[in-house]
């Protein structure tokens, strides 16, 4: 087949590995299939968005505007005053904010507009954080950037080690992606650490992205965000030069099939790359954009979220701590355990007690010294009612 030579290398899909990974194993007939193994909220979104949506049923025959609604851009920027503290002069809605069909596009067609041929006359680097979505690694290939795996293990605090990025890597360094929380292991970057990446940044002019996503899903302190640090940094409220935070309602409300989030900062590369996406990019439905808005407008909806997930992690710590270098993160829903082997763990799991986990490898790559820091690990989604919850880690702790 003629294809983009760029993406010859792409790796399979981390639950398509998995799916191959177990194929011909069967589990136990006896007992009910329990799936850990994909972060989709299994809660429902607010009971009002079905009313918000139909409500809005006259405006499906219409082209939606790409960078959302004037509403829904409002909406947004006011969830960022209650949340983050940005007030009116911090955070201009028409300025800073577009929103996005789910970031996982906004994600990925970024480098594709922001990444030169060349930077400082040698190959650009897209960096992340390693384990990673995947996303962050198909659009630095697809960019054509040379992609740098940044081990975040527990001996960096599970976020990328800012020391690794030398002066070599620095003058080529495009983009820096960042997670926090971090997807799978929980972690959550302190101001310090953002202020660092982000003076990194405006230094060796590159884009900072960090991915917000389950800024919303915490345990007991609020995460910061990039640009509440930005802010701070800055005084004047508006200079979020070289950075870019990435948000959704998939985690936050969950309203993953809604496909709704945004970004926001810089406003130079907000201007650009809103022009660039609106050639090619899917815009969010006006029923949705409407259902949106409400949503940003509402928070005791995420009281809730965070209750069930405390309570998951609360099973989880009764029957699991002590075992399998066990911790509670402090943000996110997922639970990351060293069990010295996790595709031979997710393997046992399956066969031995119908319980269905990624692998820490599905979601790493090998880094620049051949070490790959999910090996031995797997990563389970806390996102099932209690019952099952309990059910699964009284069969993992038995099995393993």
């Amino acid at each position: 087949m003629n294809i983009n030579p760029r993406l010859t290398t792409l790796p399979d899909f981390p639950f398509d590995k998995l799916k191959t990974l177990l194929e011909g194993i069967t589990p136990p007939e006896e007992l009910d299939p329990i799936a850990l193994s994909v972060g989709e909220p299994q809660q429902p979104v607010p009971h009002w968005v079905r009313d918000i949506v139909s409500d809005n049923f006259h405006t499906w025959n219409k082209y939606p505007p790409f960078p959302g609604s004037v509403d829904l851009r409002q909406a947004i920027a006011g969830w960022l005053g209650r949340r983050f503290g940005l007030g009116h002069g911090d955070i201009d809605p028409m300025v800073h904010i577009l929103a996005c069909a789910g970031t996982r596009e906004a994600l990925y067609l970024l480098p594709t507009w922001l990444v030169p041929d060349q930077k400082n006359g040698k190959r650009p680097i897209v960096a992340m954080p390693n384990p990673f979505y995947h996303v962050y690694g198909t659009a630095a290939l697809a960019s054509g950037a040379e992609s740098l795996y940044l081990s975040a293990t527990k001996e960096t605090g599970y976020l990328p080690d800012l020391d690794e990025l030398d002066a070599e890597i620095l003058s080529r360094l495009s983009i820096l992606f960042l997670c926090s929380p971090a997807n799978p292991q929980g972690a959550v970057a302190d101001h310090t650490y953002l202020e660092r990446a982000i003076n990194l940044a405006r230094k060796y002019d590159f884009t900072l992205c960090v991915d917000e996503c389950y800024a919303d899903v915490y345990d007991t302190t609020p995460p910061l965000s990039a640009l509440q640090v930005c802010r701070d940094m800055d005084g004047s409220g508006t200079d979020y030069t070289n950075v870019l935070v990435f948000h959704s309602l998939s985690k936050r409300s969950n309203g993953a099939g809604l496909r709704s989030g945004f970004f926001a900062g810089d406003a130079a590369i907000m201007q650009g790359y809103g022009r660039f996406r609106s050639y090619i990019s899917a815009s969010i439905p006006l029923p949705i954009d409407a259902a949106s808005a409400a949503v940003w407008s509402e928070d005791s909806h995420t009281d809730d979220i965070r209750a069930f997930y405390r309570n998951n992690f609360d099973i989880a710590e009764r029957i699991i701590d002590g075992r399998f270098d066990f911790y509670r993160p402090d943000g996110g829903f997922f639970l990351w355990l060293n069990t010295g082997n996790g595709e031979q763990a997710a393997q046992t799991l399956w066969r031995d007690a119908g319980v269905r986990v990624l692998p820490g490898a599905h979601s790493a790559r090998e880094d620049k010294n051949g070490f790959n820091p999910g090996a031995s690990h797997i990563r389970l989604a806390l996102v099932n009612d209690a019952p099952v919850i309990s059910e699964a880690c009284e069969r993992l702790v038995k099995v393993l």
